[in-house]
């Protein structure tokens, strides 16, 4: 994952704040930038600005997929929406919450209405995958929206995205945990770069089924401190294995979508 440093050099996924909801005539500026300006950060990331229009009430998750027109209006991902040709790329996170829940770096849940947000189209980022095997060369659309899929082969109708690629097919990452605590504290086999991600489901001794990381607290440094987990530990445990999986490392290279697989 790549650090934007264009408007902030604060540590984690990109901290562009989500701009919105714009309302014609409220007096609130949008959008702030051109469409389709290009933001820089390192480990050659770049981001673009972007329309979001929402007929319903949506959380963005870091790692979720948008595909965007020449005109920079953005749309989640899917199958049946996908336009081969059009452009694509993550979403890295948010810094604040413009309307109803979210926090740094992390999710956000937005009301109906447009919106202005930068998506993220090159160097390190997470991305959503529902399945991710030890190929990593493959990377298509699915039906669930902004959820790409990295099968060892191609499935049939589905839409490929070119230029990009994934680390590994998980991620793995020793802690300790403690009975009745969401905490996983003493961490060790990851930074802050990698992931784990925010969304990733995890699973070891004393990880309920179905656990996910909801909350990344990092040092001023970068170090990954803590990770709080949707659900409590059911035992403790010290240097306990811990697997993540579904919000993978991606290296995004301007991806678009090629051809009908």
């Amino acid at each position: 994952m790549s650090v934007a440093t264009i408007q902030s050099d604060r540590l984690g996924a990109n901290p562009f704040v989500v701009e919105g909801p714009i309302v014609s005539g409220s007096g609130i500026p949008g959008p702030n930038f051109s469409l389709g300006a290009v933001a820089g950060g390192d480990r050659e990331s770049e981001w673009v600005y972007c329309q979001l229009v929402l007929a319903s009430q949506t959380t963005l998750q870091p790692g979720q997929w948008f595909q965007w027109t020449r005109d920079y209006v953005a749309s989640l991902l899917t199958t049946a929406a996908a336009v081969v040709g059009q452009r694509c790329g993550v979403f890295s996170g948010a810094a604040q919450p413009p309307t109803l829940t979210g926090g740094p770096i992390g999710a956000i849940t937005l009301a109906p209405g447009t919106y202005y947000v930068w998506l993220q189209r090159n160097g390190q980022a997470p991305a959503l995958v529902a399945t991710a095997t030890a190929a990593l060369v493959v990377a298509e659309t699915t039906t669930t929206a902004g959820q790409a899929s990295a099968p060892a082969s191609a499935t049939a109708t589905t839409k490929a995205i070119a230029n990009v690629n994934f680390a590994a097919a998980n991620q793995t990452f020793t802690a300790t945990t403690v009975n009745g605590s969401n905490l996983l504290t003493s961490l060790s086999g990851l930074n802050a770069g990698s992931g784990p991600f925010i969304g990733a489901a995890v699973s070891g001794t004393g990880i309920a089924g179905g656990t996910t990381i909801s909350v990344i607290t990092y040092s001023p440094s970068g170090v990954v401190q803590s990770i709080t987990l949707s659900a409590n530990a059911t035992a403790n445990g010290t240097g306990i294995t811990i697997t993540a999986t579904g919000v993978l490392e991606a290296t995004l290279m301007r991806p678009f979508l090629s051809k009908v697989n």
